[in-house]
């Protein structure tokens, strides 16, 4: 089974957020493999392990930095990455990005794509359910438990929805975007990271993946971030030291008054 990860690098959640000029400051950001990716990763692994067979093959877009995330799939078991990389893929929202990913899936031999639900970055959750689209494929979202037929043609996914969980079967080839609960991704190994070293990641570019430069991109791109700013402070909280009696008249009044939540 021919397995295609979509992986994505993201600032680490750990890192303090900055604003300068209406932007996030990325100076001094950490990066790490999105988490939701992670989950896609593992469920890859295990399946061609089940299988006894297969290839995984992880493609990421993004600058020379984001080669780091798909060595860290390498590291863990994948077989091949991709970097898709272009200057005129800079500034590229959902749409664009799944396109990019579209036109370099097309290229391969592919029975299975997963994604991660979103990034946690900007939270589109939009990727993998339009390069499905794209690719007319079906795509089933949130799983959180995946079951491959003996044949290998078809899924059953376990899904997320409020209130509950649904079960949906779909034909393969097919997108799957990963859900917290899927599995327990694994560490990487020192062998498995030394041999990374020995790997040679290909680039794509715009070209390579004859992709309209005027489609993707900042200037084609239809989210535009006109501003970012960091919540107001939080006013300093009240303190009551008199009389408890007193003290308890004034914060039932301020709940009432002020609050409204009596």
């Amino acid at each position: 089974m021919n397995i295609v990860i979509c992986v994505k690098q993201v600032p680490d959640t750990e890192t303090k957020i900055t604003v300068k000029g209406g932007q996030v400051d990325h100076s001094e950001t950490k990066y790490v493999v999105n988490p939701y990716d992670e989950y896609g990763i593992e469920e890859g692994l295990r399946i061609k392990e089940r299988l006894g067979q297969g290839k995984i093959t992880l493609i990421t877009t993004g600058p020379e930095r984001a080669k780091d995330a798909l060595k860290s799939g390498l590291a863990v078991g994948a077989d091949e990455a991709i970097h898709l990389v272009d200057p005129a893929f800079e500034g590229s929202d959902p749409y664009a990005t799944a396109l990019i990913l579209s036109k370099a899936v097309e290229k391969m031999d592919y029975d299975i794509i997963f994604c991660g639900k979103q990034g946690v970055d900007e939270d589109h959750a939009q990727v993998g359910i339009t390069l499905a689209e794209l690719l007319d494929i079906p795509h089933v979202s949130v799983v959180t438990k995946l079951e491959i037929a003996e044949d290998g043609k078809s899924v059953v996914a376990h899904r997320e929805v409020e209130g509950g969980h649904e079960v949906v079967e779909a034909p393969l080839p097919a997108v799957i975007t990963a859900q917290k609960g899927l599995n327990e991704p694994r560490y990487a190994s020192i062998k498995g990271i030394m041999a990374v070293k020995k790997k040679v990641i290909p680039e794509w570019d715009a070209g390579e993946l004859a992709v309209d430069i005027h489609e993707v991109g900042s200037d084609a791109a239809k989210i535009a971030f006109v501003e970012v700013a960091l919540p107001p402070e939080r006013a300093g909280g009240k303190i009551f030291d008199e009389d408890p009696v007193q003290d308890a008249i004034k914060v039932a009044h301020l709940l009432r008054d002020d609050a409204k939540i009596l």
